[in-house]
């Protein structure tokens, strides 16, 4: 095999990687609530395929979900039940926690999960799940053509060297190439979660400014 039909082995195998990803939708989310152990078996069952070593890694574990539940990033069970809406929530968290810090996800979770979590509204978690992941089909499409281009520049470059060497380097290259698009995406979203935050500290001392002044007010009608 030559040195160019490996290459379009690799790609080949990179894209169809793309095709196994999968979010489960939230028509599939059981109806009943669910015991711990039904939650991970669960988890594990529809999102193994998208890991690194589908035999070995778990999706989900009990310690995962206590700890997300301790660190306040998901609402605590009732009678050890989890609901739909705690799937939600677990399948958001499964997606953030490889980018995101744990206080970075609390920070966007918990005003999820205290306006629209178990709520009366008109907007459901489930409605806002579904709109997040409704184009989801067309954002992989845009990343595969992405990687697409990423990878045939990749192959251009090193001409100099022959044999394993220039193999060697030009996967180097992907993997920068890759890298340093993560990487912006990483500080593009740390700006936002910021944003957020400092969002949430104005308006709360808005509001101690405001319970500050009525008490001075009360005072001075005193």
């Amino acid at each position: 095999m030559t040195i160019s039909d490996k290459n379009e082995d690799l790609l080949k195998s990179i894209l169809e990687s793309f095709d196994r990803i999968r979010h489960i939708d939230s028509a599939d989310l059981p109806n009943i609530d669910l015991y711990m152990d039904q939650v991970t078996t669960f988890m594990d069952s529809r999102m193994k395929a998208t890991t690194r070593h589908p035999e070995t890694d778990k999706i989900l574990t009990k310690t995962m979900i206590n700890n997300y539940a301790k660190n306040d990033l998901l609402p605590p069970p009732v009678k050890k039940k989890y609901s739909r809406e705690h799937m939600l929530v677990l399948i958001f968290i499964y997606y953030f926690k490889n980018v995101m810090s744990i206080n970075d996800i609390q920070e966007i979770l918990k005003p999820l999960t205290e306006r629209y979590f178990d709520a009366d509204g008109e907007l459901t978690l489930t409605d806002i799940y579904d709109e997040v992941f409704s184009l989801r089909d067309e954002e992989v499409e845009l990343l595969k053509s992405n990687v697409e281009s990423n990878f045939a520049y990749s192959r251009t470059l090193f001409e100099e060297t022959e044999g394993e060497e220039k193999d060697f380097l030009q996967h180097f290259a992907f993997i920068t190439m890759l890298c340093v698009d993560v990487y912006a995406k990483k500080l593009l979203i740390e700006k936002l979660v910021d944003q957020i935050r400092e969002g949430r500290e104005t308006g709360e001392e808005s509001k101690t400014d405001q319970k500050s002044d009525r008490k001075t007010n009360v005072k001075g009608d005193k």
